[in-house]
């Protein structure tokens, strides 16, 4: 039986970093974002859905979906946000699912799933433990307006749209401190995988 491990975090919180440290270490990850780029790639059943649903006014000139321009369209807008979700979400579910299986059938023994919104969405049932990676509200709020040249009221607004960390780490199995260096992290990754025993 493989061990299914759920990384999560929030919004500038070091998933992606931690994700890497993980990556280098022989573990297979199955990231949520990049299925999620995949399922709605042209052609695909997830796309055609999306197109008809928001207007061929979010297709880009090499038949690509203009992501920014859709998510400036759902994200003040629950009704579309809740219309979008429901097309996505059951495809990259799929997607992920087929990616951990063939993981499994290759002989892996541990799978990292890297889902942003693991709490949010209710998909706990995927998972057999979970990781958060932490960091305080001061220092998500700077690095995220350092990474994506935000303004404080966009950065807070991305922010208040995800469950708060402090809440996710309660819920968590294991917490990783993002707050220090890259090596204190780095340490917290390696202690874990020591204490849960888990093998790539």
């Amino acid at each position: 039986m493989a061990l299914i491990i759920g990384l999560t975090g929030g919004i500038a919180s070091g998933k992606s970093t931690v994700s890497q440290m993980l990556e280098q270490r022989g573990f297979t990850i199955v990231d949520a974002d990049l299925a999620a780029r995949k399922v709605v790639e042209p052609g695909a059943s997830a796309y055609k859905q999306v197109v008809s649903r928001f207007g061929e006014g979010i297709i880009q000139n090499d038949g690509t979906l203009n992501r920014e321009k859709l998510g400036t369209i759902v994200f003040n807008d629950e009704e579309k946000r809740k219309k979008l979700n429901a097309i996505v979400h059951p495809a990259v579910r799929e997607k992920m699912k087929e990616w951990q299986e063939a993981a499994i059938q290759n002989g892996k023994k541990t799978i990292i799933l890297d889902i942003p919104l693991l709490f949010e969405s209710n998909l706990l049932h995927m998972v057999d433990k979970t990781i958060v990676v932490y960091v305080d509200e001061e220092t998500q709020l700077r690095r995220l307006m350092e990474r994506n040249s935000f303004r404080e009221d966009e950065a807070r607004a991305r922010i208040a749209s995800q469950l708060p960390l402090r809440q996710k780490k309660e819920m968590a199995d294991a917490v990783i401190d993002n707050n220090g260096s890259l090596s204190e992290t780095e340490r917290q990754v390696e202690v874990l995988i020591k204490k849960w025993k888990m093998v790539p």
